[in-house]
């Protein structure tokens, strides 16, 4: 053997020897299946420390899982990630001078289509790499054309049951991206934003109504101001008349619930275009709807000299006017309040109309609330339950609809005559119900939140037969608490509607990789921690057991390169017990202690007490690691690993057994009997936090002493991935 262990002379050769030997493959078995289908990584990019975490978190429970010989499926996939995708590519023709805009749409798709294929490519390599032991027979691509049908079946069932329906709303638009967003798309930071105190004339001449407003721009088509009509202060205001004071048209103050009495001067204006509330008053009370702003982020024609110009340009100009008209009665520079900026690019988001599909949330979130009441799907961390049943009380139907190229396009054709619309499940219609034979499809494509959200049954429906009857529903879905709302929760919604049972069983929630200060891992503040660079320097076990180390996988964890080498520190440290091991054994007689050993000492023979404690010290430790993976304590299971071999058993039983190893006695063939058999437990408790060392070691320590250990069953696996998993 080598005196280190060089990662780079072992883990590709190991990796492509569990590959070509189907060991990822589940086996039958009678026992209950262990499934996880793998959160799909963007297919758009190389794989962030993020992807580690959940790829390390997921190996473990699929290595351990199958090591129990359950039935142990990890299926592998990529995610088109619609918006995230277009957004990543249109960054790459800025840098070439180019934008969207120069191309049609189908030669956009397809140049986009090429890159994410390309990187798809990559992108499972990395995973390889990582020692993923997933199932590469069964991978799937959230853009297969199986998977898009069984989207866009879902996608007219849920309109044959009257749960989609098309309507023009105030949607979430993000001017930068181009499309709507739905609620949950939408990141609300807390910002200090000027509120202006702006001065209404009354009609009549007697004097003016102040109203405070952060967006100043859009006055010119507000048609109405309001109170609250429990107001005392305010409520007689109803009924009086006032002038916009930029088109000086005559307004009429109205009384509304809505209106905080406590916000400005208590009285508002409305801006039914613009924003959620004032839409909701505007259709109470019959009032005109007027944009001011268009899709490109720029005051419509309606706004006369301020046309064409950006919001934040117009607001200046308004401001400038309204301080020359003496309307302007103060500004409070300091006004903090909470800003809605897009996900992906935190361009500021504009609340417009605009027409678009959306499904009615409410019938299915109950039967999705009734599933984690019943207990159907658990939260092992029962704070991220408390925070999934609050979603479920404020969601608002679904937008799914978005003004992108990438993706699926929607289903869905609108007739050129009666313009009414025909939804199919993917073929265009011959003709409308109407009769005229000329259609449109819609140009826009799904929410790709839409699709990933039937993620947990579609590719099982899709891979090989009886994967679904064997497979559904799922065991486990470990993904990051910042898109709980996002994605776990339209994979319930979608998932019970669909199929009728919970997709999963348990819901893992794991936090973020933070730096060694505890600061989020970002480009701008140069502690990006590249996944690959740490595997390439100090190889894919240690990156794996350097990023569970020290925190519950639910929780956020701090991690540094020195705590990376640390943990190659220790696949030396198990390298050369194995070393010690095999150089004391080889061609030497072993005996072994049958299971009939005796659990207590017998205090005649202290030697044999002293082998019988050890071994009974080794059984209780992985009686210990077993209970922690049972309850996806993975850092402390790996702690215990790491704490049993490095000091009982190199610290203290192989400084023990240096007084009795070398002898041709009863005493030195126990004493190396233990050794092997404590090595070959050892190496098996630690295989699931770190692969390639240890089926490395397994497969030197057969091809050196494999023989010798007789019927002692030690090493009768030829690999360690599938060995069983030693009794605790």
């Amino acid at each position: 053997m080598d005196k280190r262990y060089d990662h780079k002379a072992h883990e590709a050769k190991i990796y492509s020897f569990w590959e070509k030997g189907g060991y990822f493959k589940p086996k039958t078995s009678k026992k209950d299946p262990f499934i996880i289908i793998m959160p799909p990584p963007n297919a758009n990019d190389d794989l962030h420390i993020g992807h580690a975490r959940f790829i390390a978190i997921e190996d473990i429970l699929t290595r351990y899982h199958r090591m129990k010989g359950e039935p142990t499926l990890w299926l592998p996939g990529a995610d088109h990630a619609g918006i995230e995708t277009q957004y990543v590519f249109e960054k790459k023709l800025q840098e070439k001078g180019k934008s969207r805009f120069d191309y049609d749409r189908e030669t956009l798709y397809k140049m986009i289509w090429d890159y994410v294929q390309e990187n798809k490519e990559k992108m499972e390599g990395q995973l390889r790499a990582l020692g993923s032991s997933c199932d590469w027979t069964r991978n799937k691509f959230t853009l297969d054309p199986d998977i898009v049908k069984i989207v866009y079946k879902t996608f007219k069932k849920l309109h044959d049951d009257g749960l989609v329906y098309r309507g023009e709303r105030l949607i979430n638009y993000c001017t930068h991206c181009g499309t709507g967003f739905s609620e949950l798309e939408v990141d609300r930071v807390e910002k200090t934003t000027p509120l202006y105190y702006i001065k209404y004339p009354k009609a009549d001449g007697s004097g003016h109504v102040t109203v405070a407003t952060t967006r100043p721009e859009p006055i010119f088509v507000d048609t109405h101001l309001a109170v609250n009509p429990k107001d005392k202060k305010k409520k007689d205001l109803i009924g009086t008349k006032v002038l916009n004071p930029l088109t000086d048209v005559e307004m009429e103050i109205i009384g509304d619930s809505y209106v905080d009495p406590e916000f400005g001067t208590g009285v508002v204006k409305i801006t039914p275009a613009h924003d959620f509330n004032d839409f909701e008053v505007a259709q109470k009370h019959d009032l005109p709807i007027v944009k001011a702003i268009n899709s490109d982020g720029e005051i419509t024609e309606a706004g006369g000299k301020y046309s064409g110009m950006r919001t934040k340009k117009a607001r200046e100009a308004v401001v400038v006017d309204l301080e020359k008209k003496g309307l302007i009665e103060k500004i409070d520079k300091n006004y903090k309040h909470v800003a809605a900026l897009c996900y992906r690019c935190k361009t500021p988001i504009e609340p417009m109309p605009s027409e678009q599909w959306f499904v009615k949330v409410k019938p299915l979130v109950e039967k999705v609330r009734g599933a984690v009441k019943t207990g159907k799907t658990k939260f092992p961390a029962k704070r991220f339950e408390k925070m999934f049943l609050h979603w479920l009380d404020i969601l608002y139907d679904w937008n799914i609809s978005r003004q992108i190229v990438w993706g699926m396009r929607i289903p869905a054709w609108q007739c050129e005559d009666c313009h009414e619309w025909t939804i199919t499940d993917g073929d265009p219609p011959s003709k409308c119900k109407c009769g005229h034979k000329e259609l449109v499809q819609d140009q826009d494509t799904f929410d790709t939140w839409f699709s990933s959200g039937q993620w947990p049954y579609a590719p099982l429906q899709t891979t090989k037969d009886g994967d679904f009857e064997r497979f559904y529903p799922t065991s486990v879905m470990n993904t990051g608490f910042d898109i709980l709302p996002r994605w776990v929760l339209r994979m319930m919604m979608l998932g019970i509607y669909t199929t009728g049972e919970v997709p999963f069983r348990e819901v893992l929630i794991h936090g973020l990789v933070r730096d060694k200060e505890g600061q989020k891992i970002s480009k701008s503040k140069g502690n990006v921690i590249n996944p690959l660079d740490m595997s390439e320097k100090y190889g894919a076990d240690a990156l794996r057991m350097g990023i569970i180390w020290g925190a519950l996988v639910e929780n956020d964890i701090s991690l540094s390169e020195d705590n990376i080498r640390g943990q190659r520190n220790f696949s030396n440290k198990v390298w050369n017990i194995t070393r010690y091991v095999l150089d004391k054994t080889e061609g030497k007689k072993l005996e072994f202690f049958g299971p009939e050993m005796p659990k207590h000492t017998t205090g005649k023979d202290l030697f044999k007490d002293d082998v019988y404690s050890r071994f009974a010290e080794s059984t209780k430790k992985i009686g210990e690691i077993t209970k922690k993976l049972d309850g996806y304590k993975l850092n402390e299971a790996g702690e215990i690993v790491y704490q049993y071999i490095w000091h009982d058993f190199a610290d203290s039983t192989i400084e023990w057994s240096k007084k009795f190893v070398d002898e041709d006695s009863e005493k030195g063939e126990y004493t190396r009997g233990l050794l092997v058999d404590l090595l070959a437990r050892s190496l098996k408790i630690l295989h699931p936090f770190m692969p390639f060392v240890t089926e490395a070691l397994w497969q030197i320590t057969r091809k050196e002493i494999g023989d010798q250990t007789g019927n002692s069953g030690l090493l009768k696996e030829k690999a360690l991935i599938t060995a069983e998993w030693p009794k605790g």
